[in-house]
């Protein structure tokens, strides 16, 4: 097939005033010690886009099954580069960047031009990507997720509010503006994240009633009543530093968790009773139908006091990291059942393709 693949890439930040500025409203929030020691990854401005390393791996492995495969990135002028294209087929990671349902623009796009692609429509991507809407659909069919509001503006202090709560920006992915400090005990630390949401991202944060149980996360594979759930991986929150709190955080994630020196966080597959496994299995299949995913997905989960699985992240667009030692959970959990990067990646094309032909 001749194939375009759709992409946003990393950049080098530079001497980009705007993003200084980021790193510098981040780095009031950040632990001191990483600040110093890792500046250049204190921005997190673009990280939910791939690096090139990525996206080289994900063309080669589509040229591996001879298909043709030209790059589009993610920019202005990306209409007019698919018009002119007019591929068979889209295999599709683009983030996008404005907005705060940039994920969707190229869907759309897609959808005009009537072009086949990989993964979740426009509307299903844009509804993920707000955390509250897609929180608000899962609640309407009984879906276990933590109880939430939404505000950019200070709490009264002497609001009625169960405490410990979680506060994270409402429309951003790759553990963006998740830090130690979002887990918060009092109306003050809220505040003070409420603030932090609203300064570094311009846009409310969800508070959300914190989940203290078992963190888990599961790759999807996949459409309709054939949807494969691939070995779920567990997060070992104990590994997390003395200090932090049991969370996968930006800090986690991005500063301890590195290619240089791996944290031993995951378990794939997870070890648990057999029952509570079944049970994140079908909250996840669950999600997956209910908000109309499609081809793949990746699920977050943590379990509450009574072992209910509860949905924390959905992510139509999960990370696709090439090199296992970069710790990235899909294609850990691809792995594990005997599927390498590039068998993958074209188990993807291939779930789209049926799911476009009908069959």
């Amino acid at each position: 097939m001749r194939l375009a693949l759709t992409y946003n890439v990393k950049h080098d930040n530079g001497g980009n005033a705007d993003m200084q500025s980021v790193s510098a409203n981040a780095a009031k929030y950040v632990n001191r010690d990483l600040v110093e020691n890792y500046p250049e990854r204190l921005d997190d401005t673009y990280a939910e886009w791939d690096s090139m390393e990525t996206i080289d791996a994900v063309k080669s492995a589509l040229v591996s099954e001879n298909h043709e495969v030209e790059l589009v990135e993610a920019n202005d002028d990306s209409y007019f580069k698919l018009k002119e294209l007019k591929p068979d087929f889209v295999f599709n990671v683009a983030e996008g960047f404005y907005g705060a349902s940039r994920e969707s623009q190229i869907p759309s796009m897609l959808e005009m031009l009537n072009i086949p692609f990989t993964g979740s429509d426009s509307i299903t991507i844009g509804i993920c990507h707000d955390k509250s809407r897609c929180k608000e659909i899962l609640s309407y069919y009984n879906i276990p997720n933590s109880k939430f509001f939404i505000t950019d503006t200070p709490v009264k202090s002497g609001s009625d509010l169960n405490f410990p709560k979680f506060v994270k920006p409402l429309h951003e992915g790759s553990s963006k503006g998740i830090y130690n400090s979002s887990v918060v005990n009092s109306v003050e630390e809220l505040n003070s994240e409420i603030e932090r949401v609203k300064s570094c991202y311009g846009q409310p944060a969800l508070v959300e009633d914190y989940i203290t149980g078992k963190e888990f996360t599961v790759a999807m594979l996949g459409n309709g009543n054939d949807v494969r759930v691939l070995p779920i991986v567990e997060i070992n929150l104990d590994t997390v530093p003395e200090g932090f709190n049991k969370i996968y955080s930006y800090e986690v994630k991005w500063f301890f968790d590195t290619r240089e020196n791996q944290l031993d966080i995951f378990r794939c597959p997870a070890e648990i009773d057999r029952k509570i496994y079944s049970h994140i299995e079908k909250v996840c299949k669950d999600a997956f139908r209910v908000l109309r995913i499609r081809d793949w997905a990746r699920i977050d989960i943590r379990l509450d006091g009574n072992n209910v699985p509860n949905v924390i992240e959905i992510n139509p667009l999960p990370g696709i990291l090439p090199d296992p030692a970069d710790n990235s959970c899909y294609p850990k959990a691809a792995r594990n059942v005997g599927m390498d990067y590039n068998k993958m990646i074209n188990a993807v094309l291939h779930e789209a393709v049926k799911r476009n032909s009908g069959n």
